[in-house]
């Protein structure tokens, strides 16, 4: 089982902690993550693209001229697509870009990510975090009680409100729940800081 260690708010050491073989110590499956990736972004995306086609542009509801006689080729209305300002075809239209990965293939993805911080030794252990008021400075102090700096994901425990509106305006440090924890946030940011009960929460989840 791989070990790291538990470390207080305020930086000094509090013993070590052994993580699940199965979610902070396997083997990290590239293509897992790769799909997981292109799964999560694809669902980011709002789908909102739309055009107008014909039945949707205005006007157009006289024929242009008659059908025969005239000597030009026969129209039915001037919003048809072969006009200026006709109806386009084959256009965008609203639609839901996301689908899913079936649930194995999603826990191994997270667990290939989580297993990768680990042996980076960007996984930081914290017993708890916790303040009397949301302040800002106080979280950023213990930021750098911790020695973490740029890109950082907290994953706190559930109902641990006050820490994450304390870190929720620092740059570049993302606050989820063990619940929400995902591969793109674990991904996007070069260090992890998980509380104990959080970590226990996550593994219980996921082994």
């Amino acid at each position: 089982m791989p070990k790291i260690t538990l470390l207080k708010q305020d930086g000094t050491q509090n013993g070590d902690i052994e993580l699940n073989d199965a979610v902070f110590g396997i083997e990290p499956n590239e293509h897992a993550v790769f799909d997981a990736v292109l799964a999560q972004r694809a669902s980011l995306r709002q789908g909102t693209h739309a055009v107008k086609n014909r039945s949707a542009v205005s006007g157009g509801g006289r024929k242009p001229w008659r059908q025969k006689g005239t000597g030009r080729a026969r129209q039915g209305s001037i919003r048809s697509p072969q006009w200026v300002g006709g109806g386009t075809v084959f256009g965008p239209t609203p639609r839901s870009y996301s689908y899913k990965l079936p649930r194995k293939v999603r826990r191994l993805a997270l667990n290939s990510v989580l297993s990768q911080k680990v042996i980076d030794n960007a996984l930081v252990a914290v017993d708890e975090l916790a303040f009397e008021t949301p302040k800002t400075k106080e979280f950023a102090n213990v930021l750098n009680n911790l020695n973490v700096s740029g890109k950082t994901l907290v994953v706190l425990e559930e109902g641990n409100d006050v820490s994450a509106l304390a870190a929720r305006n620092l740059p570049n440090v993302t606050v989820i729940t063990a619940a929400g924890l995902n591969v793109l946030d674990v991904i996007y940011n070069d260090t992890v800081i998980i509380t104990k009960a959080a970590l226990s929460t996550t593994e219980e989840g996921l082994k």
